[in-house]
This record gives C-alpha cells, structure tokens and sequence, in this order.
C-alpha cells in the first residue's frame, strides 16, 4: 500500500493546472448507458474512481475505451449491447456513484440490479430518495441482500420534489426522466457544477432538459438519445485544495485550468482570513499567502455555498490561523475524522457533535498518520506541508480516488514530497529522489 511522504516548509510557488472533475466524470459515463452510439468524453481525469466506473461499465457489455498518449484524458464509451444490467458490489464497494447506473440502466433496458454503494466513511449516504424519484417515474423497486432491483416497461413523466437536496439523487433521475415518456418536473434540485454539466452531455445527446443548476428541472423525455462529445468541467474541489495549499504554505501559486465562478464561497472565505486571492482570468486563480492568516467560522451548505468536500482542507488551514474558527458540517454527520490526525500533528481541535472548534495559531510537527477519506487525505497532505519535519501519510490510495499525481504536481511548484511503496524501505525525501 502507498504511502505519501512530505517534508514541510516549503512555500508552492509556480503554476499548477486542475484537472477534469472526478464528480462530473463518473456520471457522465453513466450517461453513455442511454445510447447506443459511442459517447466521447475529453478532459477525463486518470483517478482511481474513473477506473472502477470503467471496469463496472465493461462488465456490463459496454466498450469503454481510455486514451492514452496525446489522447490520455479522453475516453470513448459505447453501450451497444448491456448484456448484464447489474452494479456487483464487488466493483462498487469503494465508490458511492454506483447509484448513477441505477436510473439510466432501467431507462434504457427496462431491469436495474445496483448493489447498495460504497465510498468514503463519513456518513449515511441513502438511496431512499432515488428509489422513491425512480417510483414516482412508475418502476417497481425491490430491495433484498444488499441490491436495489428496479423494473419498468416505460418510465412515465411525473412531478418529483426532493425532500432534502441530493446531487446524485438529482443526476441519477434526471437520465431516467430523459427516456422517459411525458414530462418530468423536478424540484429542490441540486445546483452544483457537476449537475449543470450532466445536463449539457444529455442535451447533445438529444435530451430536451431545461433549468439544470436552479431548483427546478425540466426534462420532456424523448424516445432515442444518441452519441455526442463533450468535455467535462475542471475539478472545483481540486482547485480549491491547491489554492488553500497556496495560502497556507505562504507561496505565490498560479491555480489554472479552473473556474473561478465555480470557487467563489471558498474565495470569500479566504479574503476573511487574509489572503490575497482573485482570479487573473476565466480559468486562472492567483494565490499570495504571507502567513498572515486570521480565524473565520465556516458552515458547510449545498451549492453555492461553502462545499463539504473543502470542509477538511479548510480546517487544515484554519490550525495556522490566529485565534479561534468554528467549523459547522451541515452535510454529512461523521466527516471530522481528520481531526484526530491533524490533532496529532499538533493542532488545538475540539469536536462538539457537527461542530469542530479549531483554535490557531499551533505549531504542526511531523507525524504517521493515517488518512480515512479522500476530502481528509487532502487535509493532512496540506497540513503536512507546513509542517516541521517528515510527516508520513498511510492509506493514499483514497486521494488517489480523486485527485490525479498530486505528488507530481505539488512537487512541481516546490513541495517536498515523495510516493513510497509498502515493500520499500522507510526513507526520507532525500534518500528516496
């Protein structure tokens, strides 16, 4: 099992560039099960989850195709024959967007078995509010031994209004709807990036979907879709992870490739703790930390507000800022895990059920720690960038679900930081470049 290895102290200086967003891929691969016709995906990012929504596509009788070469973030996906409409557990232990074939399966071939999905360890992530979306569209749900099997001749056009707001809930009804017969109208949608984008695939596929990234959701379900190209967004997470690198390590960072509008409550927040952060243009964010960082509460809230998946990045910062952040989880009920780690690297942390009570500004020291998700692999990797000495991180195999050669790329603006394999001897940087 890799491990990261990261000596602290250095402050990023350069450019780095975001990749495409894992969050907009996978259900954008999901999407290729309604046609088929070959779908085209660019600016795919190469992360472990794109290559698990591979092999659970080829293993229904999908063709999925992953560029290599000058073509390596582009991949061609053709649902020709679904031989088998089943998501096993053993492909989707590790990976909650499992769910995401659940609508376009039983859309396109009328039967869905998914097994209930996997993914990081932070909370309950339900698919009750897919089950019921996928019922009023007229399929019969059964569920039994860990799978959710899903029926329909034809889904119907119906009104859905969520009851809380779900992302992959919004996603996985909004392709079922797309072949479905009539209209559908859905309510307390969904508003993030990620959403907006699955619209704008479906809608070169020759889906007829209006008002993706508001409330409200149209889609006139249409009886064929068929193969279109399409280029999917910049990681927003990824960006913003890099330019709170940049703020916390006191460099002069590029952050490119990205959508500034896409960031905007994560660069709000950083003007309230001192930073000098705005973007340069479209797709470029400049970061100018001077180790001035000042304390600010923040909660996390569904799209456009401040994301649950900045949350752990954020109190990795909020350690160095001087005097007292209290951070609210309003999205998932067990997502402070890293602050056990980052409190063995030194920092003052307090958990009071969904509140964190961060207290700065505290000398990190290098430690072993061990990461539980991937949102708190990014967390102790930015903490261990300011912090004094060596700090080896277990478990790495969770940011490589989402974030693509991170080593590479923040040892390419001046982070000392190395991947080490299991069987190898314990070296430092040093030793082991």
């Amino acid at each position: 099992m890799d491990k990261l290895v990261i000596r602290g102290g250095n402050p990023l200086i350069g450019t780095i560039r975001v990749s495409g967003a894992k969050n907009a891929a996978l259900p954008a691969m999901a999407a290729a099960l309604l046609t088929d016709e070959p779908v085209v995906l660019e600016n795919i990012p190469d992360v472990r989850d794109i290559q698990t929504e591979r092999k659970l596509l080829e293993s229904m009788g999908a063709e999925v195709e992953l560029g290599y070469g000058r073509a390596h973030h582009r991949t061609t996906l053709c649902a020709r024959k679904l031989a088998n409409p089943e998501a096993a557990y053993e492909l989707v232990k590790t990976m909650r967007a499992s769910t995401l074939v659940l609508g376009p399966l039983v859309a396109r071939c009328g039967v869905a078995r998914v097994s209930l999905p996997g993914g990081c360890a932070i909370g309950a992530r339900p698919i009750d509010l897919h089950i019921k979306g996928l019922e009023r569209l007229g399929a019969t749900i059964t569920t039994e031994h860990g799978y959710v099997e899903a029926r329909a001749e034809r889904l119907r056009g119906n009104q859905i209004v969520f009851e809380k707001i779900t992302v992959t809930g919004t996603e996985d009804l909004m392709m079922a709807a797309a072949l479905a017969d009539g209209l559908t109208v859905m309510e307390n949608c969904a508003r993030e990036p990620e959403v907006a984008d699955l619209a704008a695939l479906l809608n070169k596929m020759g889906a007829r979907i209006e008002g993706a990234g508001t409330s409200t959701i149209s889609i006139h379900g249409v009886e064929k879709l068929h193969g279109a190209r399409h280029r999917i967004i910049p990681d927003r997470v990824e960006a913003a992870t890099f330019i709170i690198a940049g703020a916390l390590s006191g460099g002069d960072l590029l952050v490119t490739g990205c959508d500034p509008h896409h960031v905007t409550a994560l660069l709000q927040k950083l003007e309230e703790n001192g930073v000098k952060v705005r973007a340069i243009t479209s797709d470029t964010v400049r970061v100018e930390g001077d180790g001035a960082l000042h304390a600010s509460d923040v909660t996390t809230e569904e799209y456009p507000g401040f994301p649950t998946d900045m949350q752990a990045q954020y109190m990795a910062l909020t350690t160095q800022a001087e005097g007292t952040s209290v951070i609210t989880e309003n999205i998932f009920e067990n997502r402070f895990m890293h602050a056990q780690e980052l409190v063995r690297m030194g920092a003052n942390i307090k958990i009071e059920g969904r509140r964190a009570i961060v207290r700065g500004k505290t000398p990190l020291s290098a430690a072993a720690v061990l990461a539980s998700d991937l949102r708190a692999s990014a967390s102790l990797v930015l903490a261990a960038l300011v912090a004094e000495g060596e700090t080896i991180i277990d478990r790495v195999y969770h940011i490589d679900r989402g974030y693509e050669r991170i080593e590479e790329k923040l040892r390419g603006v001046g982070a000392q930081i190395k991947r080490i394999g299991e069987m190898l001897p314990r070296r430092g940087i040093a030793e082991a470049s």
